[in-house]
């Protein structure tokens, strides 16, 4: 059986995203039932981030009210079960570095996905082990 339209609409976007084509997915919609609170104000800044922008675990602690929260939010972005849709990616460590990143792939993922959307982060490190 074919996927709804608004799913097969989502499998679209996320498969050319992947392939190398820069795609917003904030409009996918999410089903948060048993997600932290905490964790889904963590989520919807990270949705907030524009395709091509970051900013850090920092930037967002601030962003919901609480600036020492960045390791919390770094732990939230760890437990993102929408990865590409809650664009984790987009959330970077401080001083330019990557920060981690969850998904299959890790820090690697990370930089390719931001590369797909030509992140504007110029101290973003280019190369592994930067």
């Amino acid at each position: 059986m074919p996927p709804p339209p608004k799913v097969q609409a989502a499998i679209v976007a996320i498969v050319a995203l992947l392939r190398g084509e820069a795609r917003d997915l904030w409009a996918i919609g999410l089903d948060l039932a048993g997600v932290p609170e905490f964790d889904r104000r963590v989520y919807e800044v990270a949705r907030t981030i524009a395709p091509g922008e970051t900013l850090s675990y920092g930037d967002v602690a601030t962003l919901l009210g609480d600036p020492a929260a960045a390791r919390e939010v770094g732990k939230a972005l760890g437990r993102n079960p929408f990865p590409v849709i809650v664009p984790c990616h987009r959330v970077v460590a401080a001083a330019g570095k990557l920060g981690g990143f969850s998904a299959p792939g890790g820090a690697a993922t990370k930089r390719r996905l931001l590369a797909i959307e030509a992140a504007h982060a110029p101290s973003l490190p280019l190369f592994r082990g930067s």
